[in-house]
């Protein structure tokens, strides 16, 4: 007959794995940038609801800045990048910096 032994590893791993932390896109106000612009921007590369989009348009245009989404690291540049990039492609100077969320 076979003894079964409840068999434990002897050593905890000290290493935890950290989650991933999160970035904040943050649409900067400018003079130049049409509200509508931004509404589209948020709707089309930040997948907000036109509600929600208008929303965060009107907290950039009274505050000065505005968070599009948090994110993770790379999805946060990258979603910052291609806002710029249709700015640009539009001849507007619209701004969206990546900010740590703490």
């Amino acid at each position: 007959m076979t003894e079964v032994i409840d068999q434990k590893p002897k050593t905890k791993s000290k290493n935890k794995v950290k989650r991933p932390k999160n970035w904040a896109v943050v649409i900067h106000n400018d003079d130049y940038t049409p509200m509508d612009f931004v509404v589209w921007v948020l709707i089309s590369i930040f997948k907000r609801s036109e509600e929600h989009a208008s929303r965060i348009t009107f907290a950039v245009h009274e505050k000065g800045q505005g968070i599009a989404g948090i994110f993770r690291h790379e999805i946060a540049e990258t979603k910052a990048h291609d806002t710029i990039l249709a700015a640009k492609q539009n001849n507007f100077p619209l701004l969206a910096t990546v900010e740590e969320v703490e």
